[in-house]
C-alpha cells in the first residue's frame, strides 16, 4: 500500500472513530454477544470456525468499534487488537472495560501491513471487513509470520464477483454507504495473493438472495431467503461467486 493511500485510510477511519468514541457514554458500550455475532449471517460461523478460544492468544485484526475484541475475550481468548485509527482503539478498550473484560484485551495502534508482534505468537486471527483495506502482499506475509503452526485465521469480507451488486455498490445510494475512496471488495486475484502465504485457503459464500437484508429488514422474508441461500449454495456451490460476502479461512500448516 502506498503511503498516500495509507494516509487516506488513516484519516478516514480516524475521523469516523473519533466521532463514534466521543458520542458514547460508558453505559452505552455494554452489549450482549448476540448483538454482535447475530448482526450478520456469517459472524456466528466465523466465531465457530475459530474453535475453542479458552486460554488462547487471539489477534483481532482491525478492531474497529471494538465489539469483536470484547466478544472474543468473552469466549476466553487473550485478545490482542489493533486498529489504524486512535479513536477506534480508545473506543475498543473502553468497550472492553465496560463489559468486564478489559484485562484480557490489549490495544495497539498500527497498520495491518506492519504488525508489531513477535513471530508465531497467536493461535488464531479474526477480522471482519478489514482485508479489503489492506495490501495483501504485505498483510498476508505478516499474518503468516505472527500465526503459530497449526493456527487459523478467519475473515469475513465483501465480495466483488456479482456484477449487479457491484453496479449498486458504485452507483446506487443506500443506507450505511460509507467507505474510503480506495477500497474495493475482494476478488479471486486477492485470494491468490493470500494463497502465497497460506496454501490452505477455504472460501464460503454468504447472502445470495438474502443480501436484500441490507435494505429490507422484514424478518420472515429474510429468514426464508436465508434458508433458500443455504439450499442453493449447498447444491450449486459455484453460486458463491455471486454472494455479497465471503468468509475466508486460512490455515497454517505444521501444527
Amino acid at each position: 500500500m502506498s503511503q498516500e493511500r495509507l494516509r487516506r485510510e488513516r484519516e478516514f477511519h480516524e475521523t469516523r472513530g473519533a466521532s463514534r468514541e466521543k458520542g458514547l457514554a460508558d453505559h452505552e458500550l455494554r452489549f450482549e454477544d448476540s448483538a454482535y455475532v447475530d448482526h450478520e449471517s456469517w459472524v456466528r460461523d466465523t466465531f465457530d470456525l475459530l474453535g475453542d478460544l479458552s486460554g488462547k492468544r487471539v489477534l483481532d485484526y482491525g478492531t474497529g468499534d471494538g465489539m469483536s475484541a470484547t466478544s472474543l475475550a468473552r469466549r476466553g481468548g487473550e485478545v490482542f487488537a489493533f486498529d489504524i485509527a486512535h479513536g477506534n482503539n480508545v473506543l475498543s478498550i473502553r468497550r472492553a472495560r465496560a463489559n468486564g473484560v478489559g484485562e484480557r484485551v490489549h490495544l495497539q495502534e498500527m497498520a495491518g501491513e506492519h504488525l508489531g508482534y513477535g513471530d508465531a505468537v497467536f493461535d488464531a486471527i479474526y477480522g471482519n471487513a478489514i482485508l479489503h483495506h489492506v495490501d495483501l502482499d504485505h498483510g498476508g506475509r505478516e499474518m503468516a509470520r505472527v500465526l503459530r503452526p497449526g493456527g487459523v485465521a478467519v475473515f469475513s469480507e465483501p465480495w466483488g464477483g456479482n456484477p449487479v451488486l457491484e453496479f449498486v455498490r458504485k452507483h446506487v445510494p443506500y443506507r450505511g454507504k460509507d467507505r474510503t475512496e480506495d477500497e474495493e471488495p475482494l476478488r479471486h486475484a486477492d485470494v491468490e495473493r493470500l494463497r502465497r502465504h497460506f496454501p490452505d485457503v477455504e472460501l464460503r459464500g454468504y447472502q445470495l438472495f438474502s443480501m436484500i437484508r441490507r435494505q429490507f429488514r422484514w424478518r420472515p422474508l429474510i429468514a426464508f431467503l436465508e434458508m433458500v441461500d443455504a439450499l442453493f449454495l449447498r447444491v450449486f456451490p459455484g453460486l458463491q461467486r455471486y454472494c455479497r460476502y465471503v468468509v475466508i479461512v486460512l490455515r497454517k500448516g505444521g501444527g
